[in-house]
């Protein structure tokens, strides 16, 4: 690499067929070029470094090209090689952030008239233009209103919405999109290969989402990331140089919230402070990591085979439900948007973290035979009643939970030597209660049956459309890693494709939930209460507020 020139420069696209992106404007204006139905003004519009002035350029040159009018520009020519190196005479390139006055506009418009001194045309690349002053844009609009037929006019801006409407009218607008993570990822692999550079992976993701959407900061940060690791990019480099949050430390805290384990929250936020994290993007990379989460639990083929973190983010979607991810994802953001107010970043965190711990679900367990449940009731210009108004219920109160005490579900455990009796297959409900298992273990088991059952052999029956929980293959070895512990002995476990003939106990939990809340709902419709603020109130049951008590 060329001590002198930066990455972003030296790779920058030259042709259409060399950028990363925007295919829709490439398209566009290829099909313009090869058909020769050009507009004299062109605006392109979207965030910092997405492309806006290499496409200008690049317009430029299939303008001007000595080859004729075309999409590929030959690169070869005396007029390909001056735009590419900046001396073409006949593409005049304007900062207007630096030159807002109408004075400067004047003087550009008025050597418009003139004639090309040695290219097919003028073309006129004004960057930023939103920052003209409104003298300027008046002056501007009178020529792209009769424009010279050898004048473009190539706009670019960051902020359209500062531009007058009747520039935006006389002009073909192209909204150029932010660029995703793993498009950047792929174009920074290429270039560092190119240059010969060792890396890892993970290091150019990390680049990659940091650049947010922006090639051209992408490319800056890489060339700062060679600098800052000698040559060699790291991730832990990497992640130093960024700033960026340990991935680990927000699994961490996602799994400590599973299991409603608030010392441990604390003892994580703890541990950040103590290595000097900023508070503020954890909170941003929390919200991010609950967003793929969120993806892994409605479109699990989002997540790519080969993320590093594939496994975890799968087992972590398993763990919560979709409305626990919706729920901790807003809490962050919220969280992030009142950091300031909070008295220091750690408190407006660990505080943070603390809303999530309340309002996150009850950890597993033994649920209520019949639940009793708490509506909302909404009235027509009418408050809702408070909870005080609730009628008390003739069932005696926990002294400590307030809820009605559920009866107790009592499970018979299987003993070892029961289950190992020949002939005597377990319930598998039943054994899979008793075993050390969870997230995508667990959601596996669930989905089964149980096949046969020998003295060391278990074969499980897994319905087809579950297929995707069998190619896991961590999950199959930890499920049968907690059979073997089970019964103190190696157990071989086979997973076999089949119809189930009997409820699974995903199945079995699922009709129970489903009884729970169907119990749940006709308790408050016959609730006497609900039923007079309905006649009285002319009130509302928003049936989908009734939830059992877990």
């Amino acid at each position: 690499m060329s001590a002198t020139t930066v990455l972003a420069r030296k790779w920058r696209p030259k042709i259409f067929a060399q950028l990363a992106g925007q295919e829709h404007v490439v398209r566009a204006l290829s099909n313009a070029l090869t058909q020769n139905r050009l507009h004299h003004a062109y605006l392109f519009t979207g965030t910092r470094g997405v492309g806006k002035t290499t496409i200008a350029r690049i317009f430029a040159k299939s303008l001007n090209c000595l080859t004729g009018i075309t999409a590929t520009p030959c690169g070869e020519c005396s007029a390909c090689k001056e735009i590419d190196s900046g001396r073409f005479v006949d593409l005049i390139e304007l900062d207007a952030a630096s030159n807002t006055q109408v004075d400067n506009m004047r003087e550009l418009l008025e050597s418009a008239l003139y004639a090309p001194t040695s290219g097919r045309f003028k073309v006129y690349i004004i960057d930023e233009v939103h920052m003209l002053s409104k003298s300027a844009f008046n002056a501007m609009l009178k020529t792209l209103e009769e424009p010279p037929g050898h004048v473009k006019f190539i706009l670019a801006t960051t902020d359209p919405q500062k531009i007058p409407v009747t520039v935006l009218s006389r002009c073909l607008q192209f909204n150029l999109k932010q660029l995703p993570p793993a498009l950047i990822a792929a174009r920074l692999q290429y270039v560092l290969e190119q240059e010969q550079l060792s890396f890892e992976p993970a290091a150019i993701n990390l680049v990659a989402r940091a650049a947010q959407g922006s090639m051209r900061d992408a490319l800056s940060l890489m060339d700062q990331a060679i600098a800052f690791s000698a040559g060699r990019v790291e991730e832990a480099v990497v992640r130093t140089m960024l700033g960026a949050i340990d991935q680990g430390y927000l699994f961490d805290l996602l799994a400590a919230l599973r299991e409603r384990n608030g010392v441990a929250l604390l003892e994580i936020a703890d541990n950040m402070a103590a290595r000097s994290v900023a508070f503020d993007a954890a909170l941003q990379e929390l919200a991010t990591l609950l967003h793929r989460i969120a993806l892994a639990q409605t479109v699990p083929q989002a997540i790519a085979d080969d993320e590093p973190e594939r496994v975890r983010l799968l087992e972590l979607a398993q763990a919560f439900t979709p409305e626990d991810t919706q729920l901790f994802y807003q809490i962050a953001i919220h969280g992030r948007d009142e950091i300031d107010l909070a008295p220091d970043e750690y408190a407006g965190f660990t505080m943070t973290l603390l809303r999530m711990l309340a309002f996150a679900p009850a950890k597993g367990g033994p649920q209520p035979a019949a639940p009793a449940a708490q509506p909302i009731i909404a009235a027509a210009g009418k408050a809702a009643p408070s909870s005080e108004a609730l009628p008390a219920s003739k069932a005696p109160l926990d002294s400590k939970s307030g809820h009605i005490p559920a009866e107790p579900v009592s499970i018979s455990p299987v003993s070892r030597s029961e289950a190992k009796s020949a002939g005597q297959p377990p319930d598998w409900g039943v054994l899979l209660a008793q075993l050390n298992v969870q997230g995508m273990a667990q959601q596996l088991a669930k989905n089964c049956m149980l096949e046969s059952f020998s003295d060391s052999q278990i074969t499980l029956c897994l319905a087809p459309e579950h297929k995707h929980l069998q190619a896991n293959k961590i999950a199959t070895e930890k499920l049968q890693a907690a059979l073997s512990d089970y019964f103190a002995k190696p157990v071989k476990l086979n997973i076999v494709l089949g119809k189930t003939e009997s409820a699974t106990p995903a199945v079995v939990e699922q009709q129970a939930k489903q009884l729970r809340q169907q119990q749940a709902s006709d308790s408050i419709a016959q609730d006497r209460f609900v039923r007079e603020a309905q006649a009285e109130l002319d009130a509302e049951l928003i049936a989908e507020s009734v939830k059992p008590i877990q």
